[in-house]
């Protein structure tokens, strides 16, 4: 059974960081991916990286957000920096494992001042 779980959501102040992470259990992933979903709005891309490490990320995030990996924990990583009040949503982690996509269950992330 896989399961995946997001943790590292929190409230922080406009210019702040925090470091989202998805570990999944079970199976190694082929591909992770970010998507954030925002109280009214539909829920959006933000970033993916492969198992081979190539890396995508939406125009709204980029230059501010970077995915990684730690292989041998089979977690990925979301380091958000310079965060602004419109990144406040509710953060997802989907692993694609096989043909399978399994998702976390979510973490608030609340950029406030």
């Amino acid at each position: 059974q896989v399961q995946v779980v997001e943790s590292g959501g929190g409230l922080v102040q406009p210019g702040g960081s925090l470091r989202l992470s998805c570990a999944a259990s079970g199976s190694i992933f082929n591909v992770m991916r970010w998507y954030r979903q925002a109280p009214g709005k539909q829920r959006e891309l933000v970033a993916s990286i492969s198992s081979a490490g190539t890396t995508n990320y939406a125009a709204s995030i980029e230059g501010r957000f970077t995915i990684s990996k730690d292989n041998a924990k089979n977690t990925v990583y979301l380091q958000m920096n310079s965060l602004k009040p419109e990144d406040t949503a509710v953060y997802y982690c989907k692993a694609t494992i096989g043909l399978n996509a399994y998702w976390g269950q979510g973490t608030q992330v609340t950029v406030s001042s």
